[in-house]
């Protein structure tokens, strides 16, 4: 996938992380539990270095019993604070973190159902899906486990700060000289981080992309040889990922270097002048010591605080993403008019459709009329724009020109949930779900089914002869887009679907292209009896099956060419004609 079309031009950081901390608005209990935790940890930290001073003064210096008994009673006092501390901090980033994921992971689904269809003609199916999953466990690093990082070392650097400078003022300002370069350091590696972290995402999703085509498509790869062809591709896409990971680790631990480097020299520094001031008397052991383990308890926290740069930046990038997706439009469902069952008239004036690909109109400027209780037939040679035509009528797509009416009404001014209400689809990619027969063809109906009505719906499909050989019968699985069913059977059980669906609007895109004669024969059967007082659209590749409609319409180049009946454009001798010679010779 072209990185551009994932990701945009560059967004605002700071716009970006603001906008996801709003998402801890509903876990503020937590969030106060988590920095209360927090602020004790640090203080934690600060109070045990402070006790280095009188450990070593009281205890070792001037030999105090007393001293001798409750500095190590406070120290085990200070850790068992500290622990209930580290705990409440930890369950309640948890709480955080994971209910952000969830509200995520939920708002993108729900974005995703209503996005207009030209937004999928573009994306891959495996990038979604990453959006999906793993981008939302990058963020929760940048929402939660960063801020952890953030606010309990920041508070512990505080912490320590107040120790030495209780010290020695002297020597602590002195130490003070490496915060410019840290912070330079920490900003370099931020923008360096940013930008790989974008690039990372984006091999990742055609790392997916890749894998996912080469797995689908296996037995089209076996039958061909291509194995090898396929596992270079995605040993290609490994390789770059590699790369720009690598990239990120070699950031990371460069950055760590310089800072551990500056941090030494600021110690060594440090230690020579602790030592004049000792010498020179004032210093005291202990205030040395209590000193030197501040600064020694700094060097970890600092860090990690330049470490957290790379999390920050890949949960940005994620957010990034996926904030670009929930601000993408939804489908235009701006209609205020309601319908509870339509009449069925369609009215198609002059439409005229685009996709993004192609320079050449997928129709052409189609005028026809599709009358209640007729059939309407749309034959035509292969991308003629027979399924684009049948797109429009639940508003896949939009139209580029002229409109569609359906009872006297542009389709636009319907709301879509109830549009879509009047339409009952059987298309020749037959979808089912990972679920029993039954809840597949209970699916294209929006409350509690009776048993007895799927019943009956697969009796008149015709599909009850295979369904009571099944294991178990109704309540056999189908397995992941029924991959358990013959191609025979899906598509009995999807016309099942569109039966009990009961629409005025009945649209078949190729439906019985599946079946042998036989059944086919029986569908046709079952399919005429659900055809009354129904307004049907018929794409048909066998003219045999719509020797009876109503009107034929043939599509080519996107236009109407020829409409009439069977009779009437077989007598014609125009391309219909040649159409059913064509297939009356192969017969």
């Amino acid at each position: 996938m072209d990185a551009a079309t994932t990701r945009g031009p560059p967004a605002d950081s700071a716009a970006i992380y603001r906008r996801l901390l709003g998402y801890i608005g509903p876990y503020r209990g937590f969030a106060v539990i988590a920095v209360v935790g927090m602020a004790f940890e640090a203080a934690a930290a600060g109070v045990f270095t402070a006790l280095m001073q009188p450990l070593v003064d009281e205890t070792f210096v001037a030999r105090n019993p007393a001293a001798a008994l409750w500095v190590p009673l406070a120290i085990v006092a200070l850790f068992t604070v500290r622990g209930l501390a580290t705990f409440a901090t930890s369950y309640s980033i948890a709480r955080i973190g994971r209910g952000v994921v969830g509200t995520l992971r939920r708002q993108l689904m729900g974005r995703l159902m209503v996005l207009p269809s030209r937004w999928f003609d573009r994306e891959s199916n495996p990038a979604i899906v990453q959006r999906l999953t793993w981008f939302p466990d990058q963020v929760t690093q940048a929402s939660s486990d960063a801020i952890k990082v953030i606010v309990t070392d920041s508070l512990t650097l505080l912490a320590l700060l107040v120790v030495m400078l209780m010290q020695s003022v002297k020597v602590t300002l002195t130490m003070l000289v490496m915060g410019p370069a840290i912070v330079a350091i920490v900003a370099i590696v931020g923008r360096r981080y940013r930008r790989i972290s974008g690039r990372v995402q984006d091999s990742m999703l055609d790392l997916a992309r890749i894998g996912e085509e080469a797995v689908a498509a296996q037995q089209l790869v076996k039958l061909h040889g291509a194995a090898d062809r396929e596992g270079a591709r995605f040993a290609e896409a490994v390789e770059r990922t590699q790369r720009l990971q690598v990239k990120i680790e070699a950031t990371r631990a460069t950055s760590s270097a310089l800072v551990q480097w500056i941090a030494a020299v600021a110690l060594a520094l440090i230690v020579w002048l602790a030592g004049r001031e000792a010498m020179a008397g004032r210093l005291a052991a202990g205030e040395f010591v209590a000193l030197m383990t501040a600064m020694m308890a700094m060097l970890p926290s600092l860090k990690r605080i330049t470490q957290v740069q790379s999390m920050i930046q890949r949960g940005v990038a994620a957010a990034d993403a996926m904030f670009r997706l929930l601000d993408t439009p939804a489908e235009n469902d701006r209609g205020t008019r309601t319908l509870a069952r339509a009449a069925g008239r369609i009215v198609f004036e002059d439409v005229t459709l685009r996709y993004d690909a192609s320079r050449q109109p997928a129709l052409d400027e189609v005028s026809f009329v599709a009358e209640p209780g007729r059939v309407t037939a749309i034959v035509g040679r292969s991308g003629s724009g027979k399924s684009s035509l049948v797109r429009l009528l639940p508003r896949f797509y939009e139209p580029d020109a002229g409109r569609i009416l359906l009872d006297g009404v542009p389709l636009a001014d319907y709301r879509l949930a109830d549009l879509r209400r009047q339409i009952a689809f059987v298309g020749q990619d037959t979808m089912l779900f990972d679920d029993t027969v039954a809840n597949n063809i209970a699916y294209a109906a929006q409350h509690e089914v009776p048993r007895e009505a799927i019943l009956a719906a697969a009796e008149s499909a015709n599909a009850m002869d295979f369904i009571r050989h099944l294991p178990q019968g109704l309540d056999t699985p189908v397995g992941e887009r029924g991959v358990l069913l013959s191609g025979g059977q899906r598509q009995r059980i999807a016309i099942a679907r569109a039966i009990l669906r009961d629409a005025p609007i009945l649209v078949l895109d190729e439906a019985t292209s599946a079946l042998d004669n036989e059944s086919e024969r029986l569908i046709q059967q079952a399919l005429e009896r659900v055809m009354r007082d129904r307004t049907t659209l018929v794409i048909a590749h066998r003219l045999s099956t719509i020797e009876h409609a109503d009107q034929v319409l043939v599509l080519d180049g996107g236009r109407i060419v020829e409409r009439g009946t069977h009779a009437e454009l077989v007598a014609a001798g125009g391309l219909y004609a040649q159409l059913h010679r064509m297939q009356f010779r192969d017969a």
